[in-house]
């Protein structure tokens, strides 16, 4: 609400003009009555003046002072300004200004409650989905642990596999504690970026060869769009893009359908950007799912997914690497036809000489 309200004389002029014309009547047919009408109509005239002034002072104040104390209370009761924003200014008498006031506090309220339940559920599934990602290598390690205390660990090869196992699931709590160590840094921005010139085809071939091997098990074919024989210098943080292809490419493969293909592209945007794309023909992600695909834990399918391993912060981790750049990240997904993932980066300026 505004501190400084619109102040109206309406309600106090029609009010004092009402009275005076009824006082100024009563007084005309009283002098009518006994023959002083005439003789004294200049004193009628002065009488309906000081009436009306007289009535107008006291309703406008009366009416100030009486609204005053109630909005006043309604403020206070609301926190919403401070007392001493009364002091100074009278409180308006026009209803409609309070009336409009009040509703645009009411719907300003409203969305004040609903985006809380939304941080709400949000909270409640972040704290869900994390207990679950920790608990499970946790279980892990301590179930294998418990058996190995038992008398297991008597046996040189079952002790051998249950650590290395055990191993498997504390190297799975550190890739997560990492992951949200990173993530928390990019939130805060307290992630210094470095800047550098790179081709950014050469980049992406590099994250192929790296994927080659995981690819290779779907045997899903890793490939550009086209021949790029031209680099295509971009400015960035090489590694942290690397670790944007690294973890979209790593989904591609994830969530495609064996004997597919993810395709990269780099294309052209305006005339200081380039856009990438991640394109896979897999089994794509449901329209109601896209607006939180990028939250931390997110999953689309809670049962598939974490058979697929990973930290489940990877989109997450993502989205914050391309906005620390100021860039943006986009999605578009169709069920069974297959995703696409872009992002914007800012081309190099071109060398002198």
């Amino acid at each position: 609400m505004a501190k400084k309200l619109k102040k109206s004389y309406k309600f106090a002029f029609r009010s004092a003009l009402l009275i005076t014309i009824i006082l100024a009547l009563s007084f005309s047919l009283f002098l009518f009555y006994n023959n002083q009408l005439m003789e004294n109509w200049f004193m009628l005239l002065f009488l309906t003046l000081l009436i009306f002034a007289v009535s107008f002072g006291i309703i406008q104040v009366r009416a100030e002072k009486y609204i005053y104390r109630r909005i006043k209370k309604i403020y206070d009761d609301v926190s919403l300004l401070e007392s001493s924003s009364f002091a100074a200014d009278p409180v308006t008498t026009d209803m409609k200004t309070l009336t409009e006031e009040i509703e645009k506090f009411a719907k300003d309220k409203k969305i004040e409650i609903d985006t809380l339940k939304i941080r709400e559920e949000y909270r409640k599934d972040f704290l869900g989905n994390i207990s679950h990602e920790l608990k499970t290598p946790l279980f892990t390690v301590q179930g294998y642990i418990l058996t190995l205390l038992d008398g297991a660990m008597n046996d040189k090869a079952v002790r051998k596999k249950y650590l290395q196992r055990a191993q498997k699931g504390i190297d799975r709590l550190i890739y997560i504690i990492k992951d949200l160590d990173l993530i928390t840094k990019l939130e805060v921005g307290d992630l210094n970026l470095d800047l550098t010139d790179f081709d950014i085809i050469e980049l992406i071939q590099s994250v192929f060869d790296l994927m080659e091997m995981k690819a290779a098990k779907k045997n899903i074919t890793l490939a550009f769009d086209m021949n790029y024989e031209a680099p295509i210098h971009v400015r960035a943080d090489k590694d942290k893009i690397q670790q944007v292809l690294s973890n979209l490419i790593v989904n591609s493969i994830k969530y495609g359908h064996h004997d597919g293909t993810t395709e990269v592209s780099v294309e052209n945007l305006i005339r200081n950007k380039v856009i990438v794309r991640i394109t896979d023909n897999g089994e794509g992600i449901p329209e109601e799912h896209l607006p939180r695909l990028f939250e931390r834990f997110y999953r689309v399918d809670k049962s598939g997914s974490r058979k697929e391993g990973g930290s489940g912060l990877g989109l997450s981790i993502v989205k914050h690497i391309i906005e620390a750049h100021g860039e943006k990240i986009y999605v578009e997904s169709v069920v069974d036809v297959g995703s696409e993932f872009s992002f914007t980066l800012e081309k190099a300026e071109p060398q002198a000489g």
